[in-house]
């Protein structure tokens, strides 16, 4: 069985739960609090030596770190990810964008406000987020402004990568108000089955 390493207040680790849950599959939950630094810990660090979660565990008992790596070896051989060519290709260029222009203002943001004392340094540090973040938002309002999901015409682990961090946003100090076309395709992935919240009071 697949044990998943994860701490609940991830967006990241989110991802891989939420795509679980669509495909049905019975995995184990072993939960780690990165604030009391359990991922730093030797025998954490013996499975992911980038001290990171989520980290998932396979059925042979080899690791794969990285939330979209995850979500592509899960997703091989379902609807969720195209078989091949230019709609693998832009489900891809969605993750990356993810990871790379979108979950760094985003979800740091989102840490800062809900994890860390708000010294004049960290308040500094979240408003740095500000503009990177309405920018990579921005480029999500127009992509869905012309469709309902972002790759090969369907929802897609491009969506859920996405989604994660996007649906709590607005804890980053986000106004999501501006962006209605997010709004929609987040109802959208809200009414799919197998969708749960990020956490048990949401």
């Amino acid at each position: 069985m697949l044990t998943l390493y994860d701490y609940l207040d991830s967006g990241n680790g989110y991802k891989v739960r939420l795509l679980l849950a669509h495909l049905g599959s019975d995995y184990t939950l072993i939960e780690k609090d990165i604030m009391a630094g359990e991922t730093r810990a030797p025998d954490y660090l013996a499975m992911n030596p980038n001290g990171k979660i989520p980290l998932l565990q396979l059925e042979d008992g080899s690791f794969l770190a990285e939330s979209n790596a995850m979500l592509n070896y899960l997703a091989e051989g379902t609807p969720y990810l195209p078989d091949a060519g230019i709609d693998r290709a832009r489900v891809l260029q969605w993750m990356f964008f993810e990871q790379y222009s979108h979950e760094p203002p985003i979800a740091g943001a989102r840490f800062r406000l809900r994890h860390l004392e708000q010294t004049e340094q960290v308040k500094a540090e979240i408003e740095a987020r500000r503009a990177p973040g309405e920018a990579a938002l921005a480029v999500m309002e127009g992509e869905l402004a012309t469709r309902d999901w972002f790759a090969a015409g369907r929802y897609t682990i491009a969506d859920i990568s996405l989604y994660a961090y996007t649906h709590v946003a607005d804890q980053g100090g986000f106004d999501m108000s501006a962006y209605p076309a997010i709004g929609r395709w987040i109802a959208r992935i809200e009414d799919q089955p197998g969708w749960f919240p990020m956490l048990p009071e949401d």
